[in-house]
This record gives structure tokens, sequence and C-alpha cells, in this order.
């Protein structure tokens, strides 16, 4: 399986804190039938300052790390852009990795707050459009706006973006709320990837199964497998 959102470079945000933790997280997803994790750091101003060349370099250095640790774990990078007036300076500069491709358009991991849906959001969604980028809205499913009503959504699947639900969150690791949505969204067949969002060994773990297992439920074995394979694969520009 394909991990297209997932934290696990060490020391660079909220994710792990140094390299063992961070080869104990690759070693879990290897296990958990993870072959290649696309390493998404957070860019949010202020807070996180990720930048593409920083964030690659990053990544490099990790991958030789699994390579020397013998971990079969294949890494690509990009980031979790936090949705935000300074992503227009990012996108110009060409500070900002992206995910790959999708329908010729670069896709671009876009992190709302989780607490609501900023006023304005989807003027920020046309620009990148005009710019030739697809965002991909990161973990729709537990914005509180959205929990509380998926007209918040609508906007953004109009506009065209992708959309990448978390797995634990369709398999109820996430509360009753966000899995009832994640369902929802399944269920409107407006989901283009699973990915795990993983944190941490312990409430957030590199882990695709049990949620593929939980949305094949809902939208069939083969569409879950999609999910978790088959369209990371054609993002990233890879063999499934």
């Amino acid at each position: 399986m394909i991990d297209l959102h997932c934290h696990l470079l060490p020391g660079v945000d909220d994710g792990p804190e140094d390299l063992k933790t961070s080869l104990q997280l690759a070693r879990h997803a290897v296990a958990a039938g993870i072959r290649v994790s696309m390493v998404t750091p957070h860019m949010h101003a202020g807070r996180y300052e990720n930048r593409a060349a920083s964030i690659r370099a990053a990544a490099q250095a990790f991958q030789a790390e699994l390579d020397a640790e013998g971990i079969a774990l294949q890494i690509h990078s990009a980031a979790e852009v936090r949705l935000d007036h300074d992503v227009l300076a990012w996108v110009a500069e060409g500070h900002v990795p992206f995910l790959g491709a999708w329908q010729g358009e670069r896709v671009m991991l876009l992190e709302l707050p989780h607490s609501h849906v900023p006023v304005g959001a989807d003027k920020l969604v046309e620009w990148l459009r005009k710019q030739g980028i697809r965002p991909m809205i990161a973990h729709p499913e537990r914005n509180k706006d959205i929990m509380r009503s998926v007209d918040k959504l609508l906007p953004f699947v109009r506009l065209g973006c992708l959309l990448q639900v978390t797995a634990g969150a369709v398999a109820g690791a996430f509360g009753e709320a966000a899995r009832a949505r994640a369902a929802d969204l399944l269920g409107r067949g407006w989901v283009t990837v699973l990915a795990s969002d993983a944190h941490n060994l312990d409430a957030r773990p590199p882990e695709l199964e049990p949620g593929r297992a939980a949305a094949a439920v809902i939208v069939g074995e083969a569409e879950s497998w999609n999910m978790v394979r088959h369209r990371p694969a054609e993002i990233i520009g890879m063999g499934a």
C-alpha cells in the first residue's frame, strides 16, 4: 500500500521528535503493509517553517537511514500546507513541494484549520486552480464545520478539489462524528485516497488496512484498494 500523507520525519513538526522514533514508525508501517510513504511535514506560517528544499533534504537523509537499517520503506516527500494567505507567496517562490500530479495538474495537500472552514477559503482554492494546482483537502472529515454540515465542503468539491480521508477515521479511531462524516463522504463517491496522517505509534500510527477494510464495506473491495494503491501510485507517478 501507499500512504500519501504521514509525518515520519524526525524533528520537523508535531510528528516524531527523534530518529529512533521515526525508525520505529517506519518499521510499523512496513509491518502494516505499507511499502511507500509520502512524508508530508506541516507548512504552517509562524509554527512550522518547512520549505521544499529543507523537506527534500530531510527526506533523503531519512531514506538513507532506512536503507542502512534494512527497513524496506520507500520515501517520497511533499508537505501538508495550512490554508493561509502565505500560500500565495510560497507557490510563487517555489517553496511548496507537491504530492505529484493528477490529470496534468500539480497536486497540493491543503489543510484547513481543524475548528472551521475560513471565510474566503474557496477564493484561495480558485486562485490555486488558475495556477494549474489541484488542491487535495487533507482529512476534511475531522474539520468541525464539515462534521456539522457537509455543505461546508461543497464549494471545494465543485472547484474540483481531491479529498484525502484519514484511514483511522473510517475505522472509528477519531470518534463517531468523524467516522460518520468519513462514511458519508465515501458513500457520496467524493474520496480520492485514504491515508494514515500518522504522527506516533499510540494514537495515530502508520496504518491503512483497518480503514481500507472499513471503507470496503461502503465502496466495495476494488474501490477501497484504489484509494490505497492505484490512485496514490498514479498521483506519485509510479506503478501500483
